[in-house]
């Protein structure tokens, strides 16, 4: 299960108080894909970090099913941006690390094997076991970071805006893998940071904009689908046109509310 709610989250770092978040509120059933749009330094990373267990909340319950999120589990996966991969140890053996946290036990060839499998999985050769992160391109070593996530098996994925800094044709392949992955993967529930209303649209069933800080839910809606959204069907689809205008709309009139506040 991975039913996740924010009862009027807030969080001020420890020492601080000044407010990141600001009474955050969302109700997201299992099976979603949600995408957290705004501006950049409004707060979404902070708040996947709240999701992630790496920071506690400040005021306002988070809840997994239910419990209080509290410290990090096996229960959540992570994707960050700068790939996160250890350096020192090849490809294989950064996947293998989160294999063995799950399966602590298990026989070494078997998790080998099922390393190699994701690497397949994500589109990459058995080859790239043996390399290590500086040899590999950006769009491999974010692979290599999805491939780690789904070796876990959470059933959160946490991601945080994984593919900003990655060229377009890559980001394009890579949205297209994640998307068949999430779709394979029956009831996962997915929080994908971005601030590319584009990619919020294509990959999304739910969004969420953050307003400035202290952040808060300042416009939500579901993506209509019937099938998958494709690139060419954002612009030719007359309601997620609509949609698009209007995700544009409210986070430039959050960001026009902000200059003008400032100004008085």
């Amino acid at each position: 299960m991975a039913h996740v709610i924010c009862n009027d989250v807030s969080f001020a770092y420890p020492g601080s108080d000044r407010l990141v978040l600001g009474g955050v509120n969302m109700d997201v059933p299992e099976g979603e894909f949600v995408c957290i749009l705004g501006q950049s330094g409004c707060g979404k990373s902070t708040f996947l970090r709240l999701l992630a267990g790496l920071e506690e909340v400040t005021s306002g319950e988070l809840l997994l099913d239910g419990q209080r999120v509290s410290g990090a589990g096996l229960d959540r996966g992570v994707v960050f941006q700068d790939y996160g991969l250890f350096p020192w140890m090849t490809a294989g053996k950064n996947i293998l690390l989160g294999l063995q946290q799950k399966n602590p036990k298990g026989d070494k060839a078997a998790l080998k094997k099922r390393v190699i499998e994701l690497l397949n999985i994500v589109g990459l050769d058995g080859s790239v076991y043996n390399l290590f992160p500086k040899e590999l391109s950006g769009g491999m070593k974010q692979r290599c970071a999805i491939a780690r996530m789904l070796g876990i098996d959470p059933p959160v994925f946490l991601m945080d805006e994984p593919f900003g800094a990655l060229d377009a044709i890559t980001r394009a392949h890579l949205q297209d893998t994640l998307m068949g992955v999430w779709q394979l993967e029956e009831k996962k529930t997915a929080f994908f940071v971005t601030h590319d209303v584009d990619e919020a649209l294509l990959l999304a069933t739910k969004i969420y904009v953050f307003g400035q800080s202290p952040a808060g839910v300042i416009y939500s809606c579901e993506v209509p689908r019937g099938e998958r959204v494709t690139r060419e069907g954002i612009f030719a689809d007359a309601d997620l046109l609509e949609l698009r205008t209007e995700l544009i709309r409210q986070m430039n009139l959050d960001v026009t509310g902000h200059m003008q506040a400032q100004a008085h």
